[in-house]
């Protein structure tokens, strides 16, 4: 077996991984980076999350005005694969183009701190690497129940790559993953149950907005089941059964969607000496060093699972190699989430729950999305907006917003929240008309 020694060694295809092999490569520096499969090049959001998953939402509100769905939903599935396919050749092409960057496709197993065995099709070699970074990602957790071997049940990789439009769908699981599902699939006309196993929905959340989520759904015709325990499942030739403590409910096809776990398992870490939390992911300290030759990023060091921070989490490994090695985990004060339902919810910093429980002196801002003119003329009148204002500052210590356009309203309040400026600039600030920016200056009037 060949051994080579290289400065650099990424092991996964993800968001941080590639950024850091281009920007390394552009210093000058030589880097192999090792992908498991052939369609990973680019990570996990372009092939099997966050691109395909937002391209069908948008085709599934489209099929709103078509009478044919199910040539729809083949429609955008196959437009689906063009755009991946094509993000995946441009992902490889862009790295294999820049001088000192190889790329090889294999699986990568720890033999010491410093040494990969890489296999690929053509066998195995010993990579001796000074520095090693690991973005392996995850994947979808699964349940080991009787039936769940069943070929109409996936998970969400699995639901973005159907054949054929099912008449009904089955979630298990009451998260934010399963709601964009379920936005998804019921705009194309399948019917939608989902059975959440706990007694609250969205316990993260306000009740207003997670009430205000049900009625959305509710309109949609999406019924969430709370309290349920899935039991096991039963294979019949048309449908599959999931079998609950409230019930039984057929379907074409399930969704399970309770989570995602790290994929450390062929990476054999204990040859490396890097340790795992509790909860499975990679152990690292706040600038991501899991040895001291040894960086994770993204998914799969327990980072929260967004493309973005995947992403900042690169700019943390970057600063070490490249920079003054200044910037870490504790810089992310202000995190802003979306969750791509319609209308989308997005949220950053506090919630009312939370600034009730600080102790902080606030008021609560409250606007109802069918109050904003442009929501009328987009038809998307569900939802509320929230802010939470420190009284004695006038600072924004929080939002949530249940509106259209909410994924991009969410940037502009995180900048004010990050640079302190007042909520009295956004009352005040002159926006374009019709938008849902403009919704600002009333959600920030005096109450």
């Amino acid at each position: 077996m060949t051994t080579r020694s290289i400065p650099h060694l990424i092991i996964g295809f993800g968001k941080a991984g590639k950024t850091l092999a281009a920007d390394l490569a552009k210093h000058g520096e030589s880097v192999i980076l090792v992908e498991q499969s052939a369609a990973m090049y680019g990570g996990t959001c372009i092939n099997i999350g966050c691109i395909p998953s937002k391209l069908l939402l948008v085709e599934g509100e489209k099929s709103a005005r078509l009478t044919d769905k199910s040539a729809a939903f083949q429609a955008a599935m196959q437009r689906r694969e063009q755009l991946t396919s094509a993000l995946r050749a441009a992902n490889y092409n862009k790295l294999t183009t820049i001088p000192g960057v190889e790329i090889l496709t294999g699986t990568a197993r720890f033999l010491s701190p410093n040494v990969v065995e890489v296999s690929t099709e053509d066998g195995a070699c010993q990579i001796e690497a000074e520095r090693i970074y690991i973005n392996t990602g995850a994947r979808p957790a699964t349940l080991a129940l009787e039936g769940a071997d069943d070929k109409r049940i996936y998970d969400s990789t699995g639901l973005l790559q159907l054949d054929s439009l099912p008449a009904r769908l089955v979630i298990v699981g009451g998260g934010y993953i399963s709601l964009e599902f379920a936005c998804m699939y019921a705009a194309f006309g399948t019917e939608v149950t989902i059975l959440e196993q706990g007694d609250t929905f969205l316990a993260r959340e306000d009740r207003d907005v997670a009430e205000a989520m049900l009625a959305m759904l509710a309109d949609r015709g999406v019924k969430v089941i709370l309290q349920v325990e899935t039991k096991r499942f039963i294979s019949a030739e048309e449908a599959v059964t999931v079998v609950t403590s409230q019930g039984e409910y057929a379907a074409e096809a399930v969704l399970v969607a309770i989570g995602r776990r790290p994929n450390v398992e062929a990476l054999h870490l204990e040859a490396a000496g890097v340790q795992l939390t509790p909860r499975g992911f990679i152990q690292t300290d706040e600038y991501l060093r899991a040895a001291p030759n040894i960086w994770a990023m993204g998914d799969v060091a327990g980072s929260p699972q967004f493309t973005y921070v995947s992403l900042d989490d690169y700019r943390i490994v970057r600063d070490q190699i490249l920079g003054e090695g200044k910037r870490t985990t504790k810089d992310r004060l202000l995190l802003p989430t979306s969750v791509f339902t319609t209308p989308a919810l997005a949220q950053v910093g506090m919630t009312e729950t939370m600034a009730a429980a600080s102790g902080r002196p606030y008021e609560v801002k409250r606007l109802q999305t069918a109050a904003i003119p442009k929501a009328k003329v987009l038809g998307e009148t569900h939802g509320l907006l929230k802010a939470i204002v420190d009284t004695e500052t006038g600072l924004i210590l929080g939002a949530t917003l249940f509106c259209p356009e909410a994924h991009e309203l969410i940037n502009l309040l995180k900048l004010a929240m990050d640079h302190q400026i007042p909520a009295e600039a956004l009352r005040t600030q002159i926006f374009t008309h019709p938008t849902i920016a403009e919704a600002l200056n009333d959600l920030f009037a005096p109450n």
